[in-house]
């Protein structure tokens, strides 16, 4: 998903599972759990080409090793931090044991995040490189957003400064929602108003408030974990019936995914795939993947990259321009540019 959804649902996992023994667990939240994506600095990003993203975005990094990596590293840093400043300034050291739970459960957040959406992920690098997909809540849903920010304005004092923070943050994406326009189902815009005014409600009766602030955090995870389980056991239901229509399409060797729709929670995009075609609803493609020129663009560094990362493979070849141009149907179907999609040029 994106960070800013990671970092408040970080900030939100920081606050209820260690408010009491690590100060500043809120901070740390946020640090830890946005790790798998800035820790790809370390490996080249962003000077990497469209190639490498393919390959190495959520690698080595978003895996299982890559976050027992991260979580110990960080432990060491922000403990043995704090521990070298308490030589200049009285102030408390977190336990050892508090300060990695905090860290550990905050990165393992950002891969499960990450998996409950279409793009994919590899937990098992570098032994296993195969993707997984939950196809249950959108890369962005406006519903990660506001409910734990709603938590964590709860938590805070009642002045100035934390609401300016909490209107800095929750101003600009409510913005864009509004402007977002039908791209967002009318329901989300009613139910995001709806919580709007239950957050201000609260805030000004003092709900919860510094005291309660772990109990508003965990309400908040909790309201979006059954939030992405039913979306899971609606999707569950609507991958069967689309894999049955691929079927009755393809033969019985079709495969389908159903795709999250950003601004839209409980619809998918059907995709339907056999040996020659890939298709939606209202379109679809040929897939050229025995042509013998796709099969040696295929064969290169670029094509690899493509082929490993596209759920939807296909392939366009324009003998005009002396190109093959590999695509990933999930989001890339036309024109000549796109991330989701590779040049490859032919002998």
């Amino acid at each position: 998903m994106d960070n800013l959804a990671h970092a408040l649902v970080g900030a939100a996992l920081g606050r209820a599972v260690a408010d009491r023994h690590v100060p500043r667990a809120a901070t740390i939240g946020i640090i830890a759990a946005n790790a798998p994506d800035w820790t790809e600095l370390f490996l080249g990003w962003p000077k990497w080409t469209r190639a490498d993203f393919l390959l190495m975005h959520r690698g080595i990094t978003h895996s299982l090793i890559g976050a027992l990596v991260e979580t110990i590293a960080l432990t060491l840093i922000v403990g043995g931090a704090w521990r070298a400043v308490r030589r200049w300034r009285d102030i408390p050291v977190p336990p050892w044991r508090w300060l990695a739970a905090c860290i550990g459960v905050c990165v393992l957040s950002h891969l499960y995040m990450d998996w409950q959406g279409s793009y994919g992920w590899r937990p098992f690098l570098p032994w296993l490189d195969r993707w997984y997909y939950l196809d249950w809540v959108a890369i962005v849903d406006p519903f990660f957003w506001l409910v734990p920010l709603m938590a964590l304005a709860w938590g805070m004092e009642r002045n100035w400064k934390p609401l300016a923070g909490m209107l800095a943050v929750g101003g600009p994406f409510t913005f864009f929602i509004i402007r977002a326009g039908d791209l967002v189902a009318p329901w989300v815009l009613v139910v995001y108003t709806l919580l709007c005014v239950i957050a201000g409600v609260g805030w000004t009766r003092y709900w919860f408030g510094p005291v309660a602030r772990r109990r508003a955090a965990t309400l908040a995870l909790l309201v979006l974990a059954g939030y992405a389980l039913a979306q899971g056991v609606v999707a569950g239901n609507r991958k069967h019936h689309i894999q049955q229509i691929a079927q009755r399409r393809f033969g019985s060797e079709a495969t389908s995914a159903a795709l999250t729709e950003v601004g839209r929670p409980f619809t998918w995009e059907a995709i339907y795939a056999g040996l020659d075609t890939v298709a939606g609803d209202d379109w679809q493609m040929p897939r050229h993947l025995h042509d013998r020129r796709v099969l040696k663009a295929l064969d290169t560094p670029a094509g690899r990259a493509m082929a490993h990362f596209a759920r939807f493979l296909t392939a366009e070849v324009d003998t005009a321009e002396k190109t093959i141009y590999l695509r990933d149907a999930r989001y890339a179907r036309e024109g000549r540019d796109g991330w989701a999609l590779v040049r490859v040029r032919m002998d």
